[in-house]
């Protein structure tokens, strides 16, 4: 049994630097000090849908997200509970039957594009920060992204961007950083909000 974890959220546009910072901060600490929760993991399960049905949905509003489950999660986590986290399939828009056993640590983060929207997930958090990029730049690792890791033509990727990706982003996204504690510009590439991110931490853990 561990002691009453930290909770970090990263919120921010989608292609912002989001993953970096987390990832950054898995390396600083090791495997078994941080655990990373993606919020893409917890679309709704969408089966009762075909398949042209799900590519139609739109993935940037609150309501795709399973913020019940992805709440339920997090909870058990702070409370020391291990969690079963679901497996999201990209190209098919559906859950694995599988899912992936995360364990109780230190430090948790959450981090998705919506994660400081949310106030159950929020109100638990003891460091929320926002990562703010610049559009043109997000949208470019986007498009690689999309096109690299999800098996999408960059049409599809342009046309989501255009119909969902921006609204949302300037609907709920933008407005969930005045919630932040730190806004970080560039992501991962900016050392010096990442130093004093780590020190944060640690004044917390000590």
């Amino acid at each position: 049994m561990i002691k009453t974890p930290i909770l970090i959220g990263i919120g921010g546009g989608t292609g912002s630097g989001k993953t970096s910072i987390a990832k950054q901060l898995f390396e600083k600490y090791g495997e078994g000090e941080v655990v990373v929760i993606e919020q893409d993991a917890y679309y709704r399960d969408l089966s009762i849908m075909n398949l042209d049905e799900r590519h139609k949905q739109n993935y940037d509003h609150p309501d795709a997200t399973d913020i019940v489950l992805f709440g339920q999660h997090v909870i058990s986590l702070m409370k020391g509970a291990a969690v079963e986290v679901p497996i999201y399939d990209f190209a098919t828009h559906l859950r694995s039957k599988e899912t992936k056993k995360i364990n109780p640590h230190h430090v948790i983060v959450v981090e998705g594009i919506l994660a400081l929207h949310y106030p159950v997930l929020r109100e638990l958090m003891d460091i929320k920060i926002y990562v703010e990029t610049p559009a043109d730049i997000r949208f470019i690792r986007r498009l690689s992204r999309d096109i690299d890791e999800r098996e999408r033509t960059a049409q599809s990727v342009i046309d989501q961007y255009l119909k969902t990706v921006r609204p949302m982003h300037e609907q709920f996204v933008e407005p969930s950083k005045f919630y932040a504690d730190i806004i970080i510009p560039e992501g991962g590439e900016n050392k010096v909000a990442i130093d004093l991110l780590h020190t944060k931490i640690k004044a917390i853990l000590s």
